[in-house]
């Protein structure tokens, strides 16, 4: 099941007005009816599907498993590597990056149920955020949970070229469930995860992912 997500909704009718308006313009300037005037229908149409489309909200229910690190995204893996994490861990961890193109579905889901024991939101710059530097010096949101079994992960979501506008539901001390939303990134983005050094990656780069469905680790 797909519905449309309540952020969008703004967004959908502010771009719906602004076409309708656009028309109306170009009808009182240039009446009669021409080519130009069925392409720029057309064109109108075809845009305003994308933005409706870009706003869906797949309904995806689980089953959590503590075991396990779920994908927060739908996408394409674009980093795994052993990295040393500077904002909260100090230390090696293991980050695998998810981005996000604008067709893909750009929720965000908890990759693990736990309690939220550090937030924050960064302001930064808009580089491509499938580039390595969007993780550090791009607007991001770093998230981490603390899982039932004491152990912690990191992740992070990240604002690119396009995407301006990062929506996060997550609280400091909140008790969060896996697979449970956790915000929205509007226009293109970048899902990082950092975990524990041992943990083993279950993707590979270049593989597609679906948010809540593909498993990313395994404690």
């Amino acid at each position: 099941m797909v519905k449309i997500h309540k952020e969008g909704y703004p967004v959908i009718v502010l771009v719906f007005f602004l076409l309708i308006s656009i028309v109306i313009l170009i009808n009182i300037l240039f009446p009669d009816q021409t080519l130009f005037h069925y392409i720029l229908y057309i064109s109108g149409m075809v845009f305003y599907f994308f933005v409706v489309r870009f706003f869906r909200n797949p309904i995806r229910e689980i089953t959590p498993d503590k075991n396990v690190i779920i994908s927060g995204a739908d996408g394409k893996v674009v980093v795994i590597e052993n990295v040393f994490e500077k904002e909260y861990f100090q230390k090696n961890m293991k980050q695998v990056s998810v981005f996000m193109s604008p067709t893909n579905v750009h929720v965000n889901w908890f990759p693990a149920s736990g309690i939220i024991k550090f937030f924050r939101h960064n302001h930064g710059s808009y580089f491509i955020a499938s580039k390595p530097k969007s993780s550090d010096e791009n607007e991001r949101t770093t998230i981490v949970i603390e899982t039932p079994d004491k152990k912690e992960i990191l992740f992070r979501q990240i604002a690119g070229t396009v995407a301006r506008r990062i929506v996060c539901y997550a609280k400091e001390n909140k008790q969060v469930t896996q697979g449970e939303e956790l915000g929205i990134i509007k226009f293109g983005s970048r899902f990082d995860l950092f975990l524990p050094p041992d943990s083993k990656i279950e993707v590979e780069i270049g593989q597609k992912v679906c948010g809540c469905k593909t498993i990313i680790a395994r404690f």
